[in-house]
């Protein structure tokens, strides 16, 4: 049985190694793979997330209240998600199952885009959660996140 705990706020895809986001309203997922017009990464991490209310509180924060939520270089901004949660189990994105395995942890570039983002990004997970492709489909912006399967193992949080 799903428990639904939230849904797709916005998504963006990478146009190319360090280039800008593209924000489209759906987008395909393969098994193993990652976002179609994406750019390629290992099958451990074919989708990033980050949550909508924690990317406010990392804006606030460094007073730069219209930093686009991309700016992560995430690719699925979700609402009534906490990311820390999400590590370890298998959520539903619309059609679409995920993996969440592990933090996402902020690199230097995060400082390059905006001075003090990395720091902000570090506490409670901010910096969003990454995840394999466990079923294929379509993701949608108005989809629900669903957890569909409980770990019955501690979190892990490592890159």
């Amino acid at each position: 049985m799903s428990q639904s705990t939230g849904m797709v706020a916005a998504i963006a895809l990478r146009t190319s190694e360090g280039g800008p986001m593209r924000e489209v309203g759906e987008v395909a997922a393969s098994v193993d793979g990652g976002l179609a017009g994406d750019v390629e990464s290992r099958p451990d991490r074919g989708i990033t997330l980050i949550d909508r209310q924690q990317w406010s509180d990392v804006t606030r924060e460094l007073n730069a209240p219209d930093l686009p939520w991309h700016t992560r270089r995430a690719n699925v901004l979700v609402d009534g998600v906490r990311m820390a949660g999400l590590i370890g189990q298998t959520i539903r994105i619309g059609q679409v199952e995920v993996r969440v395995n592990a933090e996402t942890k902020p690199c230097g570039m995060m400082d390059d885009l905006h001075p003090g983002l990395r720091a902000a990004l570090k506490p409670d997970c901010r910096g969003g959660v990454y995840g394999r492709i466990v079923r294929g489909g379509v993701i949608s912006v108005g989809d629900r996140v669903s957890l569909i399967a409980l770990a019955s193992h501690a979190s892990r949080r490592v890159q």
